[in-house]
């Protein structure tokens, strides 16, 4: 395998003078300029005054989208409080009417792909028909503004037909993708009490058909508030789901008869409920409001992703995930949204790099695990398919490697923005991302995010620079959760993110902010690692495991037993054909301590059959921790918020049968 060694902040890009002139944020920069009379010498002058003027910064943003209203709003902010912040009091917009006031018959509205289907398409028309039904059968079934639409389907047009026509009605999606266990759905939708429930009858991953029918049985029995099933038939396989009793086929659906109307709401009014993984009590019910997400879609979208009319844009996602909820609100910028439903990794790895040649992708958006699986694999997509059209690509969900970032620039493109992104489901966004006008490090996040006051903290609430600290956001951002479902007082928003700073939300990750004002993140600050009072992060551990081609996955886990005694085990998913014999585990400890420091080397390594992770594919570290300290498994850790719950039964024996 090619070396794809590279140094943590080493240059790999710069934009040229084209794609600088060429910027969202160039135009932005300018306007400012003409209309605000404000000059600014680069994007980190920019960052601060949008960081610390957050009112101007966002007022500045509703004039120059031109975001619709029909009533004006008489404040920006009420205060500068977290929680509690409301946005543009006084105004009504309504999100979907932001969308389809990009509506061009010259493009598509969105593409579509799934194991079994070719890339196909929709158009503007036939978008605002379908959702004009779906919103018309809504409405005759007694959903009004503020009531619940719960929906158990994946990554298809209905998913993004039934959102739409929700947020044009002013009610409150919320969706679920179907490989989650149905208790885990019952979960996060128990909570939202819907009124219809929208449902896929049966799906195919891998090559594999799953029939849901049963589940949606369940669903519909244990929601006494479901006063509407809509059955949504498999487009890969015939599950016989149009014939079950008690439930309105999509088809039927799709007949209603209705003029589209969008239902003027307040900017702080709900649009979604999304929710925690949930790996260690019942997932939080996220509540954002239509206007801020819109506002910071609209934001991001433009200028850190750089996303012009026309351009494809495709990110990875099931609707489970907060990514589904980004792709779709790219509509509001005219981007034309790809949809993939299915296994990334079916028949191949090869499946969604010929999607983007198809498709002719702008932006390519994925993971840092996809992208290592690529590289692991012997992967040259700039080879093997044509993807002149791709200007960038997007990776989150964990920290991407310099090896990673290395690998996109050698094997996919050099004219590439490689936009690493930290951000979350909690905010539906980034804090820290992609800046075209900056150069691209290895390993680094570009810089942080326009209007968000993101910055590394001390124990005190010092801020650092070129030192690891809390992630912490001092300043109210518009798409912050309103609340949370069924927290009164707000008791559970404190603990989850004012705890640690009253006042500021810590968001419970260890970065390192440069002097040039890029970032690192180095994992979660609750799994820290702590030898011998240093601490250290599972992300350097990772970034040097990932690149031992006898390594295919890891864990890195330190806690203290129930005698006190503090450990630091690694486990490893080992290559096929492997085995961990004590030529390897010094290999694995030599390479730890070359790569890092004598501290890194771990009290003992173990092979395991796979890491356990969340529906999302996030490494379960706390819960795991948990369960080695002693914690009984059922408070350690939900196992339905977890893709491969068989996994644990190793740590569980490890826990009983401990080698120390």
């Amino acid at each position: 395998m090619p070396s794809y060694k590279a140094s943590q902040g080493e240059v790999l890009w710069k934009p040229s003078q084209t794609t600088r002139e060429n910027a969202n944020l160039s135009a932005y920069i300018k306007w400012l300029k003409s209309e605000k009379g404000l000059d600014f010498e680069g994007y980190h002058d920019l960052w601060h005054w949008s960081a610390n003027q957050v009112e101007e910064f966002w007022a500045s943003l509703w004039q120059y989208f031109e975001l619709l209203h029909s009533q004006p709003y008489d404040r920006v902010l009420n205060q500068r409080v977290m929680p509690g912040a409301r946005w543009f009091l006084g105004a009504e917009i309504n999100y979907a009417q932001q969308v389809f006031s990009q509506a061009n018959d010259k493009r598509p509205a969105f593409l579509f792909q799934s194991e079994a289907c070719e890339l196909s398409q929709m158009s503007w028309a036939e978008l605002r028909d379908s959702v004009a039904a779906v919103a018309a059968f809504l409405r005759r079934v007694g959903v009004e503004s503020g009531d619940r639409v719960a929906a158990f389907i994946p990554n298809t047009p209905e998913a993004l037909i039934g959102f739409l026509a929700c947020a044009s009605l002013g009610a409150v999606w919320s969706s679920c993708s179907p490989d989650f266990a149905g208790r885990s759905v019952l979960d996060r939708f128990s909570q939202i009490e819907p009124k219809v429930l929208l449902a896929i009858d049966g799906y195919v991953y891998g090559g594999k058909a799953f029939d849901t029918k049963e589940t949606v049985a369940q669903l519909k029995s244990q929601l006494p508030t479901v006063e509407q099933v809509v059955v949504v038939p498999s487009r890969d396989h015939d599950f016989g789901g149009e014939s079950m009793p008690g439930i309105t086929p999509w088809s039927r659906v799709l007949e209603e008869k209705g003029e589209l109307i969008f239902e003027q709401v307040p900017f702080n009014h709900p649009m979604w409920v999304v929710y925690s993984s949930g790996t260690t009590g019942r997932p939080k019910g996220l509540v954002h409001s239509q206007g801020g997400i819109m506002l910071e879609f609209m934001k991001f979208h433009t200028f850190h992703l750089d996303l012009h009319p026309g351009d494809s844009f495709f990110w990875f996602s099931t609707t489970g995930w907060v990514m589904w909820n980004i792709v779709a609100g790219s509509l509001l910028v005219g981007a034309v949204p790809v949809l993939f439903d299915g296994n990334p990794a079916y028949p191949d790895l090869t499946t969604l790099w010929r999607m983007a040649e198809k498709a002719k992708l702008k932006f390519f958006g994925t993971s840092a695990a996809f992208i290592g699986a690529c590289m692991q694999a012997g992967l040259r997509p700039a080879e093997q398919f044509g993807l002149g059209s791709l200007k960038a690509m997007g990776s989150t969900g964990s920290p991407l490697s310099p090896e990673g970032f290395k690998w996109v620039y050698q094997e996919v493109g050099q004219d590439l923005i490689l936009g690493s992104t930290s951000g979350g489901t909690d905010i539906c966004s980034g804090f820290l991302g992609a800046c075209p006008l900056l150069p691209v490090r290895a390993g680094e996040l570009q810089c942080r995010c326009l209007g968000v006051k993101a910055e590394a903290w001390d124990e005190n609430g010092q801020a650092l620079v070129d030192q690891v600290g809390e992630l912490v956001i001092s300043q109210p951002m518009p798409s912050m959760p309103i609340h949370l479902w069924q927290d009164e007082g707000d008791q559970r928003y404190l603990e989850s993110y004012f705890q640690v700073y009253p006042g500021a939300w810590c968001h419970g990750d260890w970065v390192k902010i440069t002097a040039q004002g890029g970032a690192v993140i180095l994992g979660r600050s609750d799994s820290t690692l702590n030898r011998q009072g240093v601490r250290m992060g599972s992300s350097d551990f990772y970034r040097v495991l990932d690149d031992m081609e006898e390594v295919a996955d890891s864990l890195i886990l330190g806690y203290t037993d129930t005698g006190g005694e503090y450990h630091m085990p690694l486990f490893v998913v080992l290559a096929p054909g492997l085995a961990l014999d004590d030529g390897l585990k010094k290999k694995i400890n030599s390479t730890l301590r070359g790569a890092l420091s004598p501290r890194h080397v771990p009290d003992g390594i173990f092979a395991i059959g796979q890491v356990p992770t969340t529906l999302n594919g996030k490494k379960m570290e706390v819960p795991i921790i948990k369960i080695l300290s002693g914690i009984a498994t059922e408070k350690a850790i939900n196992v339905d918020s977890m893709s491969n719950p068989e996994s644990i039964n190793y740590f569980l024996k490890f826990a009983q049968e401990p080698p120390w």
